[in-house]
């Protein structure tokens, strides 16, 4: 082994050797009973590796390759999502630096241009994938826009359209007018802006009275066609039923009742726009109300209105609108106000509440043997609190909207003649025949919303509608690993087309990942210059590039800056490289159940410090194998029965968690018996144990039997540096060359567990920690011998005595060790206790215990000044009432911190006053 680790040269080698060795196959253990199967949610063919992906693949890999190990055949399905509109974007701004838009090539060429940049272009993510150690299996990887995920996704739209399930009506959508496209809640991104609140005077007809109601959108009042106030309002109670004369053009409008209205918010009426706000949809549908479409599909003032506003976009033509009104009397004022505003998340348009003629799913009749499929156990939940979620948007769910107005995606498969009647059919012969011979047919122009084929992903990707083997071998998927924001767009939606199309639920178990936020809690987003790309993680980045990649494309100076002076803050030097396992190790010691997980970077440098120390130990147990025959039955002390007995609990412990999804408690209970119990104790107890030829065999055996099964238990979690030091092992061991992955996950062996033997090791522990507490607290140097006497020792302490006789002198760095009776006085003494037996360290000659006093006064006094700093820093008024929470916190716990540190010296320092 290389004296130092080098994670790049290692990964390099290890993702090569396992592809061509088809390790990752779920042919492999085809002969096993149990199957195991994970359908890898398919990110965006335009993507790139985030850490939420990262974070989610590590996981879902950990998951795999340990039943891969348990015997269990295995399939981590992986592919990709075609991504409608993000995709046709991509090649969109393709065309449009040749000067050319897709309406000037037409709809086939582009097509085929979408697919020359995906071959092209489309594998940054699984190339990503690959670097991160992904174990998917390659040769099964799809694509939704497949031929055969094509053939399923047009199979289940004719279904269920002739079923009654899929109808074509005029509803309200989100709008983005840049695309021109109805978008998902999920595209919307809605963030607080600032803006106005313009309360308007609407003069009742016939009256010189008015109602005055506020908007931030005074444009809307073109589509206006009631205002409301709530029935129980005695303001406005004898106005219902009368009519307003609406402003700036010649309708009335009615006053109606409605309890939607907050009578205590503004003035207590609220006008009704049907066409362009949800909820005035749902009241005008209760009130029969005229639902007036007064936009365009890029957002400008239609004809539908007959006004002097037709023509101007929506923006320009509130600016006029307002100007207008003033001019009339009917603005009574403009309020400051903060607003909610829903932008495209690929255009940052302001989505506009649309009406237009859209496909659309009737998810009633599927919903309920889905919501039914949670609660009597089908689906399990992980954690189980998001099923109250599932039940909330499940049990108050909408019609779908499943068209979209983009060329991009798979076309519905829908025929229209000359009078507007529908043809749903395979093929354009097929619709033809339905719609008789020479009638002319034309194909709908709209693509599938592309959630529609990801919920077919768990099945169409294993063959439907085929009867396919391996339909049948890993349908149900054992668990989907996802995040809570997809839970109602993808989860329940897959749930619900496999219990249509499959008569079973798509999988047993959802296991529901936190979000990965930056160290400080925060989202990870471009505009806050805060988010960290895996890639610069493993293999490091400098601090210039890091620079260029978190302000690239910014337009604005300031906040380039400001992200600039950030960075360099946090990355003085950039990121170091920290290797594939460290980030790994990091992420599944995160994978707790929590909604927020907080990223620090100082915890995938400490488990880059355990890949190390990992490396360093198995090193040190290679070179104390080599040139030696090993012998698996050699006579073992009760030291390697003590390392033995706490591997079969760490075994028991580790299964536990991973088949509960307790990652991070996995990744403790390895950490803990690696870095503690294996190289800590077990190493240092070895090195007296190899040097006597009476242990030295079993000593042997022993650490490469428990190097070896860390290395199992661990691969799942670290593949890359497991395997090369197997690969190491192997060369000392009899078996011969074979991969790590191909070897079991090792058992519990409860044989093996020792009683005995972990309450002696206790024992032994607890002395060479006392004696190292000595010489911390009186300031002696680790590697100075010292004489030690034992005194109240039991017959039991005498034994442990005689057995570790040679292994406490080592490790506590003694003399030697002598027995004094109760009777017999001692001389003075540091002390520590095993039990009622008492250790004694003689001082006399040891310390100087004038200058040790001086020294501990000069810190003691130190510590108080800062302490008298951090109090009246505290006790400042004006400090307090300004700074935030956070820093407040922080000064009191630097002041805990010294005063404690104030007490322990002290402690030290009437010891040794005492002597």
């Amino acid at each position: 082994m290389e004296k130092t680790y080098s994670p790049a040269q290692i990964e390099s080698k290890f993702r090569n050797l396992w592809e061509e060795n088809q390790l990752f196959s779920s042919e492999h253990n085809a002969e096993s009973k149990n199957s195991y199967s994970i359908a890898l949610p398919p990110p965006n063919v335009t993507g790139s590796l985030h850490m939420g992906h990262a974070f989610q693949h590590t996981i879902m890999d950990i998951l795999t390759r340990y039943h891969r190990s348990k015997g269990d055949q295995t399939l981590w399905q992986p592919g990709t999502d075609h991504a409608g509109i993000a995709t046709q974007m991509v090649v969109e701004r393709q065309l449009a630096n040749d000067n050319l838009t897709k309406h000037d090539i037409g709809r086939d060429k582009f097509i085929e241009k979408v697919w020359e940049w995906k071959d092209l272009s489309g594998g940054t993510i699984t190339s990503q994938m690959r670097r991160l150690g992904a174990s998917v299996d390659w040769d099964r990887e799809r694509f939704t826009m497949d031929e055969g995920l094509s053939a399923a996704v047009q199979k289940v739209f004719i279904q269920l359209y002739n079923e009654g399930l899929i109808y074509r009506g005029k509803r309200l959508v989100n709008w983005d007018p840049v695309l021109h496209t109805a978008v998902s809640d999920l595209e919307v991104i809605s963030t607080e802006e600032r803006g106005y609140l313009w309360h308007i005077r609407y003069p009742i007809t016939g009256t010189n009275e008015v109602l005055v109601v506020a908007t931030t959108r005074p444009e809307t009042m073109l589509g206006d066609t009631a205002v409301a106030v709530h029935p129980d309002d005695e303001r406005y109670r004898e106005l219902v039923g009368k009519t307003i004369d609406l402003p700036l053009t010649d309708r009335k409008i009615q006053i109606i009742p409605d309890e939607y209205v907050e009578m205590e918010f503004g003035t207590g009426c609220v006008k009704i726009t049907p066409a362009h706000d949800f909820n005035d949809y749902e009241m005008g549908q209760r009130h029969g109300l005229e639902v007036i479409n007064i936009l365009t599909s890029d957002a400008k003032i239609n004809d539908t209105v007959e006004c002097a506003y037709t023509g101007m976009d929506r923006f320009d033509a509130r600016k006029q609108i307002i100007k207008d009104l003033e001019s009339k009397g009917l603005l009574e004022k403009i309020d400051d106000h903060t607003l909610m505003v829903p932008r495209g998340d690929r255009t940052n348009a302001v989505i506009e509440p649309y009406m237009t003629d859209q496909w659309f799913v009737k998810v009633g009749p599927l919903a309920k043997p889905a919501i039914d499929a949670v609660k009597n156990g089908d689906i399990r939940f992980v954690p189980e609190n998001w099923s109250k979620t599932y039940y909330n948007w499940m049990e108050n769910i909408e019609d779908w909207c499943i068209s979209r107005q983009i060329w991009w995606g798979h076309r519905i498969p829908a025929w229209y003649d000359e009078f507007g009647n529908i043809f749903v059919a395979d093929s354009l012969q097929e619709a033809q025949i339905k719609a008789g011979e020479g009638v002319n047919l034309t194909q709908d122009d709209d693509v599938l919303d592309t959630w529609f084929s990801s919920a077919l992903w768990p099945f169409s990707t294993l063959g439907w509608p085929e009867k396919t083997p391996q339909l049948s071998r890993f349908y149900p998927t054992n668990v989907l690993v996802t995040g809570f924001d997809i839970i109602f767009f993808w989860v329940a939606r897959m749930i619900m087309f496999g219990l249509k199309f499959m008569e079973d639920v798509p999988f047993k178990d959802i296991y529901i990942t936190g979000l990965i936020r930056d160290g400080h809690g925060q989202k990870m987003s471009k505009s806050k210059g805060n988010v960290l790309d895996p890639i610069d993680l493993i293999d490091g980045i400098n601090i210039e590039d890091l620079l260029e990649k978190r302000t690239h494309g910014m337009m604005q100076p300031k906040m380039a800056e400001k992200i600039k002076s950030q960075t360099i803050k946090e990355f003085p030097n950039g990121i170091p490289a920290f290797g594939t396992d460290a980030l790994r190790f990091t992420f599944a010691a995160l994978a707790s159940f929590g909604r927020d997980i907080k990223f620090d970077l100082k915890r995938v440098e400490g488990y880059r410090n355990f890949c190390n120390k990992l490396w360093n130990a198995s090193r040190f147990v290679l070179m104390k194998l080599d040139g030696h025959e090993l012998h698996s039955e050699a006579n073992i002390t009760t030291a390697d029965k003590w390392i033995l007995s706490r591997l079969q609990s760490t075994k028991v412990s580790v299964e536990r968690h991973l088949n509960s999804y307790r990652l991070d408690l996995m990744s403790q209970e390895i950490y803990d018996f690696v870095w503690h119990d294996y190289c800590d104790w077990y190493l240092e107890l070895s090195k007296p144990l190899l040097s006597n030829e009476d242990t030295r065999e079993g000593t042997q055996a022993t650490l490469l039997k428990v190097l070896t099964e860390i290395l199992s238990l661990l691969h799942p979690v670290i593949p890359f540096i497991t395997e090369e030091v197997y690969q190491h092992c192997n060369e000392i061991s009899p078996q011969g060359y074979d991969s790590l992955m191909e070897k079991p996950f090792p058992i519990s062996e409860p044989g093996l567990v020792s009683v005995d033997a972990e309450e002696e090791l206790s024992w032994v522990q607890t002395f060479v920690l006392g004696i190292r507490q000595i010489r911390g607290e009186m300031n002696i140097p680790p590697s100075k011998l010292l004489p030690c006497f034992v005194q109240n020792y039991s017959s039991k302490d005498e034994k442990f005595l005689k057995g570790n006789d040679n292994i406490l002198i080592s490790l506590a760095k003694l003399e030697n060790i002598e027995k004094i009776k109760h009777s017999e006085d001692a001389p003075e003494s540091a002390t520590a206790l095993v039990g009622d037996m008492k250790i004694l360290i003689p001082l006399s000659g040891l310390i100087d215990k004038d200058k040790e006093a001086s020294r501990l006064l000069k810190e003691i006094g130190k510590l108080t000044k800062l302490e008298s700093q951090f109090s009246n820093k505290l006790n400042n008024e004006k400090f307090i009432s300004g700074a935030p929470e956070k820093v407040i916190n922080n000064e009191k716990e630097k002041l805990r911190s010294t005063q404690s540190a104030i007490m322990d010296l002290s402690a030290q320092l009437n010891k040794i006053s005492a002597l």
